[in-house]
């Protein structure tokens, strides 16, 4: 059974899954920045655990939001979780007018996302020591 909740703060839940995926596991240094206090924070529950999260907030281009820090726990992968996790970021970013979701896809990780409707552009650029890549959906 899967709950997805949305907070507009960090919870306790989401920090603790971000940190053990992009900390612990990849490496990442800088993961808590000043996006999380204006983020609206999801966090998707499968049978009552904390499994995945995710935040989105308003980019600087009109209808446009990105979608980030995604990250499903690593026991709980494959189940589909993060697939439902995009599609609820989605449907409130519909709900609060934006027309397009932007990401900041691991270069890893972009078929994934092209699975789910998102188009590469730009140059690969580096965050900390991964190579990204930013993509975009038409909402």
């Amino acid at each position: 059974m899967e709950e997805i909740k949305a907070y507009r703060y960090l919870p306790a839940s989401a920090a603790r899954i971000r940190e053990n995926v992009f900390i612990k596991e990849q490496g990442f240094f800088d993961e808590f920045d000043h996006l999380d206090s204006m983020a609206t924070h999801l966090v998707l529950y499968y049978n009552t655990i904390s499994a995945a999260t995710c935040r989105f907030y308003p980019f600087e281009e009109e209808g446009a939001y990105v979608i980030g820090r995604i990250a499903v726990v690593k026991e709980y992968r494959g189940k589909g979780l993060g697939t439902h996790l995009i599609q609820e970021a989605e449907k409130r970013i519909k709900e609060a007018g934006g027309t397009r979701a932007l990401l900041a896809a691991q270069t890893l990780a972009s078929g994934f996302y092209e699975k789910q409707g998102y188009t590469a552009f730009g140059d690969i650029f580096l965050e900390e020591h991964c190579p990204h890549t930013w993509m975009r959906k038409a909402l």
